[in-house]
């Protein structure tokens, strides 16, 4: 664990200072947690332009998605990485679920074709990551076999991990739940879309890549 630790903060010295390989930093979590409205956070306040586009509709992200060169500063401090959207991880996608969404069965079936793709493309993009950022519903039981799942993934491969608890301008959210769930990690409250404590992640990153 430790000779991980230290190549994953090494990886980022010799970005910092001109090394050839980008580090990955992999946004992960079901559908409709929030990942791309992160990025398009990240990306915006950094680059000055947006990941993706973002719906209602699950599995709006179907594709990896991609910003390398990102560099986020904090005084003296800065971290520079490549940034990886990745499509919502679930474990059963019905076209059904689309149409009742409004889609034409056509487009439904297409849709789901393409969602299934990008789970299974997520899931291979795991062993290129140096660390990651699970997103999850905060309103939401943490308790999926999703969410376990991708949990245990990133477990198995001892990659280092961050949690956001996305969505707390919402009446029902409770980020203690997440805490009570994977107490493990640690944990940003916050919400992507009114980018309450952005900040606060931002903070949390130079600390992932201190340990």
């Amino acid at each position: 664990m430790f000779g991980f630790l230290k190549g994953f903060f090494n990886r980022f010295l010799n970005d910092l200072f001109g090394g050839q390989r980008q580090v990955k930093l992999g946004l992960y979590g079901p559908p409709n947690g929030g990942k791309t409205t992160i990025a398009n956070r990240i990306c915006t306040d950094w680059l000055g332009e947006e990941m993706g586009s973002v719906s209602p509709i699950p599995h709006e992200t179907r594709e990896i998605q991609s910003k390398d060169k990102i560099t986020i500063k904090k005084g003296k401090k800065q971290l520079s990485f490549s940034l990886v959207d990745t499509p919502g991880i679930a474990t059963k996608i019905d076209y059904e679920e689309f149409i009742r969404s409004g889609l034409a069965p056509s487009v439904a079936k297409k849709r789901a074709k393409e969602a299934t793709k990008g789970v299974i493309d997520s899931i291979k993009w795991l062993d290129d990551m140096d660390c990651v950022i699970v997103v999850l519903d905060a309103t939401k039981d943490p308790y999926s076999q999703v969410n376990i799942t991708i949990i245990g993934n990133l477990a198995a491969r001892d990659i280092p991990v961050l949690l956001v608890a996305n969505k707390i301008d919402l009446r029902k959210a409770d980020e203690k739940k997440i805490s009570a769930a994977f107490p493990q990690y640690d944990i940003v409250p916050m919400s992507a879309k009114k980018g309450t404590n952005i900040e606060g992640l931002y903070e949390a990153l130079f600390k992932l890549a201190s340990k």
